[in-house]
């Protein structure tokens, strides 16, 4: 599995699709986020879609699970355990959206010429049990087949879009390959092609000692705005994947020593970032003001107190996301404390964190899904990871199977527990959950240890 995710250049996200409103609500209605979603507008954005694509499944007609080809406005597809659904039920941008079941497959009986990116929109049917399902690629005429990406978990009704940064060149056709979840069913829409024009992703590279990015980069994210939804953005104090649609990261990771916390006061100098690409809508101070949600920092504040420019840096919005105000100041606040105690005394530690899916609660209360007249997504939940090294040099390769790695996925609510022990987790489970590729530039078989595990300390 490490291997396959290692060849991956994965971008997970998961997208909102629904507006602010402070009633509870089972399922997202249409909001200015959804639009910008459906257009694609968000995701293709400089790249081409491919001709015939996005794939809507609108076109076309399959009732039985039974295998069979359909003819859609793309091009040939088979469906094998799956049909075209068009019920209540079914999640969907449209009338129709593809049912998948048991172990069943959507795939393409055609070539395109090229596929920087994929995206695809997916649920689970109805009141399902969650399922988990896989992107494959052939580039010899389906002789042959390969997994692009990591496993995917669909446990939301309403639909929320992946992204897969695959970079393949040439003649390639997709399959969806339902892979868990028995009789529970899927929903697959909105599957749509783009190429880059001739962007390709560098390869990747190992820093060194402090750097932000010494554990790996999850997504492959790249510092061009071809990839809007994983735009990689480095800075000094803190590395991010951004995402355009979301107005929030995909995930930051930096390094904390005990250089790091010195006794600069907390700035508070929230502002917009102005070196985000031109025309990309900036966060402003005050977009989150009434929504129920803190200004919730990933890179905090009491990390980077050594200088004032260490400190006011975490304050730019691109820093930020909506954070229940239970969560923020609860058990995430908790455990960054914690953190910084294990570098007072005496360690050094690597930190990714991150948020995924959308819809939380507040202080407002009922389910929102998005914030600022539909420009900032809000999170259902908030993840994140700290490697604990005792204070040295070559980090990197003082990594063992024994090395303490704590990891927390906490919702994005304000009924939570408030001890942050409770949310402890598993690698594994976090990037089941976003589908990135974490603690990549460890070697693998240490790798493949240290994810399986769950803190207890």
């Amino acid at each position: 599995m490490k291997a396959l995710k290692k060849l991956s250049l994965l971008a997970i996200l998961s997208l909102g699709l629904a507006a602010c409103k402070k009633e509870n609500q089972t399922e997202p209605g249409a909001s200015v986020f959804e639009q910008k979603l459906n257009t694609k507008a968000v995701v293709a954005n400089a790249q081409a879609v491919v001709s015939g694509f996005p794939e809507s499944f609108e076109s076309g007609t399959k009732s039985s699970y039974t295998t069979a080809s359909v003819t859609l406005s793309s091009g040939s597809w088979t469906m094998n355990d799956a049909l075209i659904g068009n019920l209540a039920a079914d999640a969907k941008n449209g009338n129709q959206s593809v049912r998948i079941r048991n172990t069943g497959i959507l795939g393409m009986n055609f070539d395109v010429s090229g596929a920087d990116v994929v995206t695809i929109a997916h649920a689970k049917y109805g009141t399902d049990g969650n399922s988990t399902w896989q992107l494959w690629y052939s580039t010899n005429g389906g002789s042959s087949w390969q997994q692009t990406g990591s496993t995917i978990t669909s446990s939301a009704a309403s639909l929320s879009t992946v992204t897969f940064n695959t970079a393949i060149s040439g003649n390639v056709r997709f399959q969806v390959r339902k892979i868990s979840g028995g009789t529970n069913r899927i929903n697959i829409d909105d599957f749509s092609i783009s190429t880059g024009g001739g962007t390709t992703i560098p390869p990747t590279t190992t820093p060194g000692d402090n750097n932000n990015l010494l554990m790996g980069n999850p997504s492959n994210a790249v510092a061009n705005i071809s990839y809007p939804e994983n735009y990689l953005m480095e800075r000094t104090y803190y590395t991010s994947s951004y995402s355009k649609s979301r107005a929030t990261p995909n995930w930051v990771s930096w390094h904390v020593s005990s250089s790091d916390l010195g006794s600069t006061s907390r700035q508070d100098d929230f502002r917009a970032d102005n070196t985000l690409p031109s025309g990309w809508y900036q966060v402003s101070s005050s977009s989150y003001s009434g929504s129920g949600f803190d200004r919730g920092h990933n890179c905090p504040s009491a990390d980077r107190t050594a200088s004032v420019a260490a400190n006011s840096s975490t304050f730019l919005m691109s820093n930020m996301m909506p954070q229940a105000p239970n969560n923020n100041q609860g058990p995430w606040a908790d455990l960054e404390n914690y953190a910084r105690s294990l570098v007072t005394s005496g360690n050094e530690v690597y930190i990714i964190c991150g948020s995924y899916g959308s819809g939380g609660t507040g202080s407002n209360g009922g389910i929102t899904y998005t914030i600022d007249n539909g420009r900032v997504n809000v999170p259902s939940n908030t993840w994140k990871i700290i490697v604990v090294l005792a204070n040295g040099n070559d980090d990197l390769n003082r990594i063992t199977s024994s090395t303490r790695v704590i990891s927390v996925n906490m919702p994005n609510t304000n009924g939570l527990n408030t001890n942050w022990k409770t949310y402890r987790t598993s690698v594994n489970a976090i990037e089941s959950a976003t589908g990135y590729n974490l603690l990549s530039n460890i070697p693998a078989a240490i790798q493949n240890a240290l994810e399986s595990q769950t803190d207890n300390l």
